[in-house]
């Protein structure tokens, strides 16, 4: 059913004969045909079929004409023309809410606005209002419809783009004839903020599934609605994003989702590979001449070049495929891998959930151990505990653990790293906790790496929390020197945490793979302080999988008996390390 597509058209005709200032009669007429051929009940290709579309109100002969050339051809040479000769940024502008080819026009021929940036210029010094027929409350509006367009090209943190991503994979499962479906892009190679949310689909019925795509419940506005590629603006907790689907052949599925995911470095040494082969590798499949050898799914496209699968996240051209070549790619983490979750929190400070609401989630997850690691006394914003609470959250663990199977309780805390670099807890209270985090929760830019690295002098520290203390698109992180301090890390046996938490990813990819170089453990927490919130687990381990670690790097990989013993090891050694360190 085409008849969003054709209508989608005729209002592009319409938009680009406004820019051009041509007469309102002939813009009307488009508008009028696209609003009419979008309500139709009947797909237009069958009213086309029955010699029928003169029939429909509306439409006469030249536009039933133009719609029986794009059926034939899949193309319109009116589109062309009315496009012809108009400058790229004011196309642009027509993807822009509240801003009409009219208002193009008229800024265009009166103020010289070309793109969008002149258009922001003349907004700002109120030349666009003071034109005829323009105003403060139209300029508005503008201006609403500016953000909402900027907003929807921006970079989009992961957790977001995966929460709607995975809703609207969902609801197209239900769509009749769809067989496979997967996310593509950055998005599928788990980097921290993606530019688009691309997701791929195979189905009998192309033209069916982008119409039913586009009835998204979550949609705002459909922007193309073709009969291989749709694209919507979904309603997000952060405004509008827009979504992007394509229908590819069955046959091709593999190679597509390839080609689509990326990296585009990636891609390209692949088709360097494919050259030296004798191969050419696009989109469509790998080809040798004219044959087409591989394409079904990526597993035989990688496979043809002489490759192992090459997991999404390792997709960046940082010698994936040189490695892989050599029979040398590392088996990197994966979800199923982590046993448990390493820094968690619980009522007993600011989070949501009681110690056995949390027992519950984790054993829903098939995990071994949760890590309870509540705010120490100096943060009072977030209800740190006191010592004697922290006795009594001790002696409340201990309880309920024993009445626990193949499960465990860890005891520990988030203890601040105070302004001087001591802990705010003493040293004889960390010695009956299992598991010790410390942090900084304030003076950011106050001798960060010193007061880190004087933490860290501590043998009863286990690990330390987010270390740059970055908030992805939100904050900059602490002025600290990493290098120095994951060096210091190395030498006094002190692991560094991969805080998943979605806004934080901290450590990033780039400093958790210096750290796995010079032999730092990683300990990886979500921070949870609400419901579900352990599930963020696989952001971090998507993190984790762009710096290629593998089980061995990351503590939280080893079982609860191993886990246990490895703790103590690792504070016997601690304490002789320090001790040579001076």
């Amino acid at each position: 059913m085409k008849n969003k597509e054709i209508a989608a058209i005729f209002n592009r005709i319409a938009d680009a004969l406004e820019i051009k200032g041509e007469s309102g009669f002939r813009v009307l007429a488009y508008r009028k045909a696209a609003r009419v051929i979008e309500e139709l009940p009947q797909p237009i290709e069958e009213i086309a079929a029955e010699k029928k579309l003169d029939d429909i109100p509306g439409v006469g002969k030249g536009i039933a004409q133009k719609i029986d050339e794009y059926l034939r051809t899949g193309g319109m040479k009116k589109l062309d023309e009315a496009l012809a000769g108009i400058p790229e940024g004011l196309l642009e502008l027509l993807n822009i809410p509240n801003l009409g080819g009219k208002t193009i026009h008229l800024a265009y021929k009166e103020l010289g606005v070309k793109n969008l940036e002149d258009l922001k210029k003349v907004i700002a010094d109120g030349s666009l209002a003071r034109l005829y027929g323009m105003g403060e409350k139209k300029v508005e509006n503008i201006k609403k419809g500016i953000d909402i367009y900027e907003h929807a090209q921006e970079r989009i943190p992961i957790a977001e783009a995966l929460t709607i991503v995975e809703a609207v994979i969902d609801y197209l499962k239900q769509s009749p004839g769809i067989k496979r479906i997967s996310p593509a892009g950055s998005l599928r190679r788990m980097r921290e903020t993606v530019g688009d949310i691309d997701i791929l689909a195979t189905g009998d019925d192309g033209v069916a599934i982008i119409e039913y795509f586009t009835h998204y419940p979550g949609v705002t506005r459909v922007l193309a609605a073709g009969s291989t590629k749709g694209s919507i603006l979904v309603e997000a907790e952060s405004g509008e994003r827009q979504v992007d689907l394509r229908i590819v052949p069955e046959d091709s599925y593999g190679a597509a989702l390839q080609y689509f995911t990326g990296s585009k470095a990636h891609n390209i040494k692949l088709r360097s590979l494919a050259k030296e082969r004798g191969l050419k590798i696009s989109e469509y499949g790998v080809f040798r001449g004219e044959e087409k050898i591989a394409g079904r799914t990526e597993e035989e496209v990688y496979e043809v070049l002489g490759l192992p699968f090459i997991p999404p996240e390792m997709r960046e051209d940082r010698g994936e495929v040189e490695l892989a070549l050599e029979k040398k790619l590392p088996q990197i983490v994966d979800l199923v891998d982590i046993k448990g979750d390493l820094h968690v929190h619980s009522q007993w400070s600011d989070g949501l959930l009681t110690l056995e609401e949390l027992v519950e989630e984790a054993q829903a997850l098939g995990y071994e151990y949760l890590a309870i690691c509540d705010h120490s006394q100096s943060v009072r914003y977030a209800n740190g505990l006191s010592p004697e609470r922290l006795e009594k959250q001790i002696a409340e663990i201990d309880r309920l653990n024993q009445s626990l199977k193949g499960f465990q309780l860890l005891k520990g805390t988030e203890v601040d790293i105070l302004a001087d670099g001591s802990l705010d807890f003493p040293d004889e209270l960390l010695e009956k906790l299992d598991f010790v985090v410390a942090a900084i929760h304030s003076g950011f830019r106050k001798n960060v790496t010193e007061r880190m690295i004087k933490a860290m002098h501590n043998p009863l520290v286990t690990t330390i929390a987010h270390p740059s203390g970055r908030l992805i698109s939100k904050r900059e992180g602490y002025e600290v020197d990493l290098d120095k301090v994951l060096a210091k890390a190395a030498q006094l046996g002190v692991a560094m945490e991969l805080n998943a938490y979605y806004d934080r990813l901290d450590l990033n990819e780039f400093y958790l793979k210096k750290a796995q170089e010079i032999g730092v453990t990683i300990t990886i927490g979500t921070d949870t302080h609400h419901w579900g919130g352990l599930k963020m687990m696989r952001f971090g381990v998507g993190v984790a999988r762009r710096a290629w670690l593998v089980k061995e790097d990351i503590l939280n990989c080893f079982s609860l008996e191993e886990l246990k013993k490895r703790l103590l090891e690792r504070r016997k050694e601690r304490r002789r390390l320090i001790g040579a360190a001076g």
